[in-house]
């Protein structure tokens, strides 16, 4: 065929392919147009599943009468007007081309009334033909209505899936906006049923119940909050502890400048920070909001804009694992922390049992290093003459059986954990803090306690390499190659002696000691290949620590292994001064907590 220009209304159809996906879509580019235009209230009316009908209502600033015909022409905007806008849009909505999208593939009705008219104005939309402007009753605002969706697109309707699929995923574009747009109250109707009904949250206390509203109130219960700041860069919201993972990941929600992305450098970032808190193949549950110039990060790198490109993704990736990673060290047994103070050098202490199978390395035996807990003070776990550190807590003997009068009581306040009562069964701890009842699983617990020792220990000795007797040749991609020799420094503070030996070709001449020889040559593509994707890479920290971890694990107190009250004091005082103590290395919790309600409800007290 001859080369031609496309009918104007088989572009908007095309387009459409691009834009309207599912009826969700619909949804999603109506909704982000009523927020653009300042609605504080936003009512959205589906039918079945939106395939038969998609009314928004919302009460913002409106469509003047004479702009309501370019308002449906391809690429007609109010948000930008030239490159330099382009470059800084703040709206969520810029490139024009939705409404007409829509209309190409449906029967449309947009209607609309700015302040100060005296009436509002509608124009109707189908097969590609518009219909003349009209007068029409009209509240203050804009309402658009889409039915049949793509009626004239058969193949297109083919691919939709049940009513009550479809409707699912526009409930999930309604939480997402709810949860981006705290101030915007939201009213969702099934089939003329009320689906959802958040009214604009403003203060905490409000913010609190949507966000209990949209995720649940087992996500608030489990919630950390966050609120972190680096020059222009804002982040706040929540995260789940990592006790509250997931099987899979459909309670994540990242946000930038209120707009839901999917963003490899950000999905790294999260993921580092949980990687050593996790059970392998869980998923973390959070609600993000990152603030940032709108210069500094492009939007108009995918159809649909779901996708951002930041222009110092580096910078943008380490404060969100350093915000993360801070937020979730702090995951402890909360309360005013214990502050052992020693008449003895610590340094002269015994560990509790073997730290660690078969002895240390020797590297890790600095003098001094042993048992630091992430900046802490040095704590041994030792029996009767580690007690000594916690003899400022211990009060006079009084009558026995009552928490701060007995032998082991405490004087002024009660640590976070209490004091152990008991071993159950060889394996938990049995505490009795001021609130009710604690049961601590001791392996779980010391398992995170030693690790996080032996990251001090290895973080303080930093990483030492290991020269090969015969170098090893190694065939590299040219993005792997070009990662190289931007990352040359980095490479070599973790341990690697590489140089280039041709085209292609890279020598491998040292590794880090840690790691064995066949595991570190195999890290070295995926760490150039990660570092070519994302900018930074976190493999041979996530490699180190599982050793580091398993060490732990085999160096822990096991199952059936009896312990003195003094043991089990220590213990429970190593947990309140430990980072992610709440959860052992393998994701599981380390202690539970019920209070004096939760034993009366078991014992039907009060009722």
């Amino acid at each position: 065929m001859s080369i031609r220009a496309l009918d104007q209304h088989l572009i908007n159809q095309i387009a459409a392919g691009e834009v309207v996906e599912r009826p969700a879509s619909v949804v999603k580019e109506l909704v982000e147009n009523a927020i653009d235009a300042g609605a504080r209230r936003i009512e959205v009316h589906v039918e079945s599943g939106g395939m038969a009908r998609i009314k928004v209502h919302d009460d913002g600033a409106g469509i003047p009468e004479q702009e309501l015909r370019l308002a449906l022409s391809p690429h007609a905007t109010s948000k930008i007007s030239s490159l330099a806008d382009l470059e800084a849009v703040a709206s969520l909505g810029f490139r024009g081309e939705a409404l007409a999208s829509i209309a190409s593939v449906s029967r449309f009705r947009l209607a609309s009334k700015p302040e100060g008219q005296s009436s509002g104005f509608e124009i109707l939309a189908a097969e590609g033909e518009l219909g003349e402007v009209a007068p029409v009753a009209q509240p203050k605002g804009t309402t658009v209505d889409v039915k049949d969706l793509f009626f004239n697109t058969p193949a297109r309707r083919k691919f939709m899936r049940t009513e009550k699929t479809e409707f699912g995923h526009i409930d999930d574009v309604i939480r997402r906006m709810a949860l981006a747009h705290m101030s915007i109250g939201f009213e969702l109707y099934h089939n003329q049923r009320v689906v959802r009904q958040l009214n604009p949250a403003s203060e905490p206390q409000q913010v609190t119940r949507r966000i209990g509203q949209v995720f649940g109130e087992a996500f608030l219960d489990n919630a950390v909050d966050i609120q972190r700041t680096h020059e222009d860069l804002f982040l706040s919201g929540w995260i789940a502890k990592p006790t509250f993972s997931r099987s899979q990941a459909d309670m994540q929600f990242f946000f930038v400048n209120g707009r839901l992305v999917k963003d490899r450098v950000v999905a790294h970032a999260i993921r580092q920070a949980y990687r050593d808190v996790l059970f392998h193949g869980r998923h973390p549950a959070f609600v993000l909001h990152l603030a940032i110039n709108p210069e500094a990060v492009d939007v108009n790198v995918h159809p649909q804009k779901t996708e951002v490109r930041f222009r110092e993704s580096r910078r943008v990736h380490d404060f969100l694992f350093s915000s993360l990673h801070h937020a979730l060290a702090d995951t402890k047994p909360q309360g005013r922390p214990t502050d052992p103070t020693a008449a003895d050098d610590p340094r002269s202490q015994q560990p509790f049992g073997d730290t660690i199978a078969g002895g240390r390395p020797s590297h890790w035996a600095s003098s001094g290093g042993e048992g630091l807990v992430s900046g802490q003070r040095p704590l041994g776990l030792g029996s009767a003459e580690t007690l000594g550190q916690y003899q400022r807590l211990i009060q006079p003997e009084g009558s026995p059986g009552q928490l701060g009068q007995s032998d082991d009581a405490v004087g002024e306040e009660i640590p976070p954990l209490g004091y152990a009562r008991a071993q159950l069964h060889g394996i938990f701890i049995v505490a009795e803090n001021r609130d009710g009842l604690i049961l601590v699983d001791m392996h779980a617990a010391h398992e995170r306690i030693v690790y996080e020792q032996l990251k001090v220990a290895w973080q303080e000795d930093k990483v030492q390499s290991q020269r090969l007797l015969v170098p090893t040749q190694l065939t590299l991609t040219g993005p792997q190659i070009g990662a190289y020799e931007q990352h040359m420094e980095a490479l070599e503070q973790l341990g690697f002696d590489l140089s280039a030996a041709g085209p292609g070709e890279m020598v491998i001449r040292a590794l880090p000691s840690l790691l064995s020889q066949k595991q570190s040559i195999e890290l070295v593509g995926d760490v150039l290949t990660e570092l070519a994707q994302v900018g930074t890479s976190g493999l041979v920290e996530e490699a180190l620590d599982h050793l580091l971890a398993t060490m732990a694990c085999y160096g822990s107190v096991r199952a059936n292994r009896k312990l003195t009250i003094e043991e089990m004091n220590a213990l429970l005082r190593a947990m309140e001064v430990t980072e992610r103590a709440d959860q052992c290395n393998h994701g599981r919790p380390t202690w539970v907590h019920l209070d004096l309600k939760a034993l009366d409800r078991l014992f039907l007290r009060g009722q």
